[in-house]
């Protein structure tokens, strides 16, 4: 009888062990506790299938109005309301850059694969949010009161502009009607950088939304697309004024813990752009002495919990650093820099794909401009 009762306690004891029923939603990411192995089969691979993937992460939260992390500074009691009274356009994915650049991964998406399986959903969506009425009432917001006049500057005014350029240049007669109709808050917007940037002193240089380089970056990118030279003139100005004396950029300190954007890198992608072929080469080779040394190595960020919003920044970083390094590895003297974008895209890709809202709400935009970047 002893006997049979030991059995029935093992047996109970073996049934009642946690399962992890979820993996890729685990408060310990255990695959990103090991080192990368960056000797791996670095190819991407990125087609029909993987784009249905992504588009899953912006239809999820595109249209959730909570939760939500508003940016609003509040001078009257009045202008306590949910945040889709004043964003009606860009009130889901947790914040409005978030909701932005939902919006650019949805377009980009359905621009380079037209046979999306949800295709009809996304235009519905964007039909519903990116409407006269809809941008009218976001404009506004920058004059609620005297605080939100510089209401997410300038990531969310960058990512903002780069939604325009891919709209503006794609050949879709619903691509343009959403273009005409964002084109207000874009013409608000590059005013905006117009009047800011000569205030600003020093650049900053942070990994996260602030960084300079970025918000510059964007703007760029759009004033070069729809001719707006004096805001691409303003920023050749600005970010050579900033940068051009810049050298021995401290990469191996890279990177912080909250780090979404590389300080070296993000300088880097904007003097690509600004400096003529030869200047750049010139000014790199100061800037980041080792980067055309065939031995140079880059490991990818590690995500130890992917439900901290703060944590899992660093899965964007390993997206961004691809995006930096991407155009310059075309160029003979830095080939080699494609396979360490490529190993830091893999590294995060997988993890992104289902992942916990903290993370899901944004990622999938971030891999998808690094994909651009390198050329599907």
């Amino acid at each position: 009888m002893v006997k049979y009762l030991v059995l029935l306690l093992l047996f109970c004891c073996i049934s009642c062990q946690p399962k992890d029923l979820n993996t890729n939603k685990s408060k310990i990411d255990k695959s990103n506790t090991e080192q990368p192995n960056l000797n791996r089969e670095s190819e991407i691979q990125f087609g029909l299938n993987e784009a249905n993937q992504l588009l899953e992460l912006p239809l999820h939260c595109i249209a959730n109005p909570l939760p939500y992390k508003s940016g609003i500074v509040l001078s009257d009691v009045s202008q306590l309301v949910l945040p889709k009274v004043h964003h009606p356009a860009f009130y889901g994915c947790f914040d409005w850059h978030s909701a932005v650049h939902g919006h650019w991964s949805i377009v980009y998406l359905l621009k380079n694969f037209p046979n999306l399986g949800k295709a009809d959903e996304a235009r519905k969506i964007l039909n519903e949010n990116l409407t006269k009425e809809n941008i009218k009432t976001e404009i506004e917001y920058f004059d609620l009161n005297e605080y939100t006049k510089s209401f997410e500057r300038t990531y969310g005014w960058a990512w903002l502009l780069k939604l325009a350029e891919e709209l503006q240049t794609w050949d879709d007669s619903d691509a343009q009607l959403w273009y005409q109709n964002i084109k207000p808050l874009c013409e608000l917007l590059s005013e905006k950088y117009i009047d800011y940037l000569p205030k600003l002193v020093y650049p900053i240089r942070v990994g996260e939304h602030s960084n300079t380089a970025f918000g510059l970056s964007f703007a760029y990118d759009y004033a070069k697309t729809v001719g707006n030279s004096k805001l691409a003139e303003m920023i050749e100005a600005k970010a050579i004024s900033f940068y051009k004396n810049d050298a021995g950029c401290p990469i191996t300190w890279e990177p912080s813990g909250y780090d979404f954007l590389s300080p070296c890198l993000q300088e880097l992608d904007i003097m690509r752009k600004v400096l003529s072929a030869e200047e750049f080469n010139i000014w790199v080779k100061s800037f980041l002495p080792k980067l055309s040394d065939q031995s140079f190595t880059l490991d990818p960020a590690q995500v130890l919990d992917r439900t901290d919003g703060k944590l899992v920044h660093l899965d964007g970083l390993n997206f961004s650093r691809a995006w930096c390094l991407y155009p310059i590895a075309k160029l003979e003297e830095f080939e080699h820099l494609e396979n360490i974008a490529n190993q830091h895209v893999n590294f995060s890709m997988s993890k992104i794909i289902d992942d916990h809202y903290s993370g899901g709400h944004w990622l999938g935009s971030f891999v998808l401009y690094a994909i651009s970047e390198r050329g599907l």
